[in-house]
């Protein structure tokens, strides 16, 4: 009754618009009221100690530095300097534009561990070079919300932090290892039907006609962006510092960059990308912490191992399981964001990658291949809403663009599911 009751009481509050971390914490406080009424006072007593057990992990500290480097990065103008750079190595024409778009996303999914805040770089960017060229702004807005996605898979990425402290075995430089390489065929991926569906509605008509910026000039002036992903992986790697350290150093460097070198950024500015990045870092850590409720009352009420017999029970075999928990997931991500999705499955799924023995790396990667797909699937579409709110176009609009990429990334992550080797290869290779 009572585990029927958290599902029901967290579903009802979610419909109601209650934020989804106050509805997990919410609904487990109260289940876990009920569950101990005889000593409820004990009983309660669990819901501080598990809403401090949530956030005091360790890796946890680096999801707040990863924010501020995105917002850091965002305003110090290297994005516009890696999109000169990249345009001086393709070139002018059809579908080229989105190309670089797509490109420079990638790069800076290895400064920055979110996907908005990539969206933001690079749309803020490229959204008004495309409009320019001659591209409608809802695709140049679809581009932009799934470029960046590969953001969370192209390593550092918030959303493998917080996989490596929900599960046991996984530890953050394997991950961001295993993500590098799926990552970048994600990106590859996406290109295809982009440059195909500008060429096939003769979009960029403009672009050919724009000056093409010369190739010497613009290296050098993107020199220190294209430095900033070897100093913070290449760091990680040579073993300088550990991720979270890493993304304190990959601060600093970015306000060295934006202060002394660009000199794009004031001191005046500090205050607006602090209060920025504490605004979107507390959202994040404290959907964390309250979802540390949720997951002491699933496993306190029984709730996992009956639902897990039933998985495992079903008659489906272990790739019928997965391709039920891939459309079970791609079904919710449509709704809710990849943390939320992150803490709220994945208690309930690690029996079930433990009883067929998956490498939790791997499954991680397929996860985060998932979420990814959901931050550029509407209705909710995180990314989408960043770059969409850029080119002030609806979100409606972006539909009839968005659909090939899912395609085109979705392939990407059958891929890893058929050959592991894509996603565990590097890790294996690299020690971890």
């Amino acid at each position: 009754m009572i585990p029927t009751l958290l599902f029901t009481a967290f579903l009802v509050m979610m419909l109601m618009g209650v934020p989804i971390g106050a509805a997990l914490g919410l609904a487990g406080a109260g289940c876990i009221a009920l569950a101990n009424s005889d000593a409820l006072w004990f009983g309660l007593l669990a819901v501080p100690q598990n809403f401090y057990a949530g956030l005091g992990k360790y890796p946890l500290l680096a999801i707040p530095m990863f924010v501020l480097v995105g917002s850091i990065f965002d305003r110090s103008g290297v994005a516009l300097r890696l999109v000169n750079f990249a345009i001086a190595i393709v070139g002018r024409g059809p579908g080229m534009l989105p190309m670089v778009a797509i490109l420079v996303a990638m790069f800076l999914g290895g400064i920055s561990g979110s996907g908005p805040a990539n969206a933001a770089a690079v749309g803020a960017v490229m959204i008004s070079a495309m409009s320019r060229a001659g591209y409608p702004a809802s695709f140049s807005a679809s581009v932009v919300g799934a470029a960046a996605a590969t953001d969370i898979l192209i390593p550092p990425s918030v959303a493998f932090i917080v996989y490596s402290v929900l599960v046991p075995g996984a530890s953050v430089p394997a991950l961001f290892a295993a993500g590098m390489i799926p990552g970048v065929l994600a990106g590859l991926a996406l290109i295809v039907p982009t440059v195909w569906m500008a060429r096939k509605h003769n979009m960029g008509a403009l672009e050919s006609s724009l000056p093409r910026p010369p190739l010497w000039q613009s290296f050098k002036e993107a020199i220190w962006g294209l430095a900033a992903p070897v100093l913070i992986l290449g760091g990680m790697r040579a073993g300088w510092f550990t991720p979270t350290e890493a993304a304190v150093v990959a601060v600093f460097y970015g306000l060295f960059v934006g202060m002394a070198i660009h000199r794009t950024m004031k001191f005046r500015d500090l205050f607006e990308i602090l209060r920025e990045s504490g605004e979107l870092s507390a959202v994040i850590l404290l959907v964390v912490s309250l979802a540390g409720i949720f997951a002491y009352s699933l496993s306190t009420l029984g709730v996992i191992d009956p639902i897990t017999r039933a998985i495992v029970d079903s008659g489906l075999g272990e790739y019928g399981v997965l391709s039920l928990l891939i459309l079970m997931l791609i079904t919710v991500g449509m709704f809710l964001d990849g943390v939320s999705i992150f803490l709220i499955f994945v208690p309930l799924l690690w029996p079930i990658v433990q009883y067929y023995h998956w490498d939790p790396v791997w499954f991680g990667v397929i996860l985060t291949l998932k979420v990814a797909l959901g931050q550029f699937t509407p209705p909710l579409a995180v990314n989408l809403m960043v770059s969409c709110r850029i080119a002030n176009v609806r979100m409606e609009e972006t539909v009839r663009w968005v659909g090939w990429m899912l395609v085109s990334m979705f392939l990407v992550m059958v891929a890893v599911i058929v050959w592991p080797e894509l996603a565990l290869w590097l890790p294996r290779y690299l020690g971890y």
